[in-house]
């Protein structure tokens, strides 16, 4: 049996399902302009499961809307998540799989920095170093054994995000 780091972590209450929004006519429209913001990437990553516990990065407070900075002008992204525990031996393997999660669903023009929040970490410099050295994260990938454990962590993330949840109206048979 192994030992859990944190073994009695502090649970949220997750909100209430992914947004929604109406359908638009642009978004069957791969050429029209698709702007992300802050909230959209919430969803796309707040349902990751936490690689400890059975629950998702949302319910222990790991990710927050707020700690979520969009510039679709400028194409860039920086997630900063609270590890549940200053020493968390699992703060790297959880950037790794926002990280992969992100680069999964988002379209290629974003950069993305992905970083631990100032002071919640006593590591914080070398996690933050590592998430976001491309070399570091292409290394880690080819290792088969922590991309299993990086794609367990996202089978239980919600399936394209908002995407997914678009209000459409009735489905037409063709």
């Amino acid at each position: 049996m192994t030992t859990l780091i944190n073994q009695n972590p502090i649970i949220y209450e997750a909100s209430a399902g992914n947004s929604t929004r109406e359908w638009r006519e642009d978004d069957d429209n791969e050429d029209a302009a698709d702007p992300i913001d802050a909230q959209e990437v919430f969803d796309l990553i707040r349902s990751i499961s936490d690689p400890e516990h059975p629950l998702s990065l949302e319910q222990l407070n790991v990710t927050q809307r707020d700690h979520i900075q969009v510039s679709d002008e400028n194409n860039t992204i920086l997630v900063e998540f609270t590890p549940t525990i200053p020493h968390c031996s699992m703060a790297t393997l959880i950037g790794l799989c926002i990280r992969v999660r992100l680069l999964r669903c988002l379209p290629s023009r974003f950069k993305v920095d992905i970083s631990v929040r100032k002071g919640t970490h006593q590591s914080e410099n070398a996690v933050n170093k590592q998430l976001n050295d491309k070399e570091r994260v292409a290394a880690a990938l080819e290792n088969s054994h922590l991309l299993e454990v990086v794609n367990q962590c996202l089978a239980t993330a919600t399936s394209g995000g908002v995407v997914a949840n678009i209000v459409r109206g009735p489905a037409v048979a063709n």
